[in-house]
């Protein structure tokens, strides 16, 4: 198969590709120009930058969500207690919205546009929402990794009706093109074969040569002879590369940077669903921990629940046998914002645990902490009042150094023009290395970030 479209002649621009195998050819000169590599290999013993989302859903208590101060001695609201220990490694964001969410009628689902910033269509019979940020990495730069993007979650698709839209906005916070969400996997074991396979689950058990000979085969009547030279001396060097990567991690060293692991340091986890909600969350983050350090993707988002979620947090002590979409809609009853509060929590602790695991990860004289970026955002505001007016962002880790942390962002008194959540977007993907001119509503990236 020639790419992924038939009926294509090839071109310069040309990968040879076999199952979940992608190899980019050299520079042909009997084949037409399609265009030009538009990014910049990275210095060769550089860590690469990484990126990870988690998502929780129904919005925070604003009473509880706030921050004063900076650095280690950085003051947290009760929500955000459990990130106590990571002060210094975060960025406190407040103020930043999406206007399309502010003004969607739909008090829920017209809110699921954190990553896209685009409007979500209230029509019954389209689903349509914007390509999310981490979608239009993983168009740009996923090719550098066997995974080209991680997407994980805990709860289900849900195919209902909500506000008569559909569920599938509630369930997916990633979208691979406006009107298609990225396949969200909820089973830690199939995830966990992913990433010990060739990124398709399948066991990595032949040479990416054998992968591509057939497309290989069906390339050389297509071009001149030079070019058959050319392409049999591109091929045999590859071989080549694939018994010195070979040899050298037999012998456990390699040219430039090395991922930290070059297999999985913890078991497979059980093909069943856990039932367990702690746990089933622990091991997602760890996946995504063990494909960042595997170097398997380097752009991963979590669901920790689907809005308008089902989740039962009988497990957490004082939380009474509620579902999380009761406790979020509270009516500001006493009781159950003291429960919210306990959910808010927990779920900053599950981000709070996914930053200690990065942190102790060694990548020389950084960590992968430190060479990442990992945001935690919800949909809403305030989940009670179902307001969308700013948006709960946190971030922690350096960005390879691009990113002062232990410090408070405050858009809200700035104007319109300052608190566009796309801005921050456009920021991250210009330190994954993808420039735009404009994503969703806004037209330059974050101030002061």
């Amino acid at each position: 198969m020639i790419l992924d479209r038939p009926f294509r002649e090839p071109t310069r621009r040309h990968f040879l590709r076999g199952v979940g195998v992608a190899l980019a050819l050299p520079w042909l000169e009997s084949l037409p120009v399609f265009g030009q590599a538009a990014t910049t290999a990275a210095k060769a013993n550089t860590p690469p930058l990484r990126l990870g989302i988690v998502f929780f859903s129904n919005g925070v208590e604003p009473i509880h969500w706030w921050a004063k101060g900076t650095g280690a001695t950085m003051e947290l609201g009760p929500a955000v207690t459990p990130m106590l220990p990571h002060r210094a490694d975060m960025v406190f964001l407040q103020g930043l919205y999406n206007q399309s969410a502010f003004v969607s009628t739909s008090p829920h689902l017209g809110r699921m546009n954190v990553l896209s910033g685009a409007p979500v269509s209230l029509d019954p019979n389209e689903i349509r929402v914007g390509t999310s940020m981490d979608q239009i990495l993983a168009s740009q730069i996923g090719g550098r990794t066997a995974i080209p993007s991680l997407v994980l979650g805990i709860e289900p698709n849900e195919l209902r009706l909500e506000d008569g839209l559909s569920m599938i906005y509630g369930s997916s916070v990633s979208w691979v093109s406006p009107t298609k969400p990225a396949t969200k996997e909820i089973y830690p074991a199939r995830a966990f074969d992913r990433l010990v396979g060739d990124g398709s689950g399948r066991p990595i058990d032949r040479s990416i040569l054998d992968e591509v000979r057939q497309d290989s085969q069906s390339l050389r009547p297509k071009i001149s002879r030079n070019d058959n030279v050319k392409l049999s001396e591109y091929l045999e060097s590859i071989r080549d590369i694939e018994k010195r990567i070979g040899h050298a991690s037999k012998e456990e060293r390699i040219e430039g940077w090395r991922p930290t692991l070059s297999q999985p340091d913890m078991p497979r986890p059980k093909n069943e669903l856990p039932q367990d909600v702690p746990d089933h969350m622990k091991l997602m983050l760890d996946l995504i921990v063990l494909a960042f350090q595997m170097d398997k993707t380097r752009i991963a988002t979590v669901m920790l629940n689907n809005d308008l979620s089902q989740m039962n947090f009988k497990f957490l002590e004082g939380v009474q046998g509620a579902l999380h979409l009761d406790l979020t809609h509270n009516g500001k009853a006493p009781d159950k914002e003291a429960m919210y509060l306990k959910t808010n929590q927990f779920h900053l602790a599950q981000f709070a645990y996914i930053t200690q695991r990065m942190k102790d990860v060694s990548e020389g004289e950084t960590s992968l902490l430190d060479n990442s970026i990992l945001v935690c955002t919800s949909s809403l505001f305030d989940g009670d009042a179902h307001s969308a007016n700013q948006l709960p962002f946190l971030i922690t880790g350096k960005g390879g150094g691009s990113i002062k942390t232990g410090r408070i962002l405050d858009y809200l008194d700035k104007g319109d023009e300052h608190r566009k959540a796309c801005s921050l977007h456009l920021s991250l993907m210009d330190r994954m290395g993808v420039k735009l001119d404009r994503f969703g509503d806004a037209t330059t990236g974050l101030a002061e970030l």
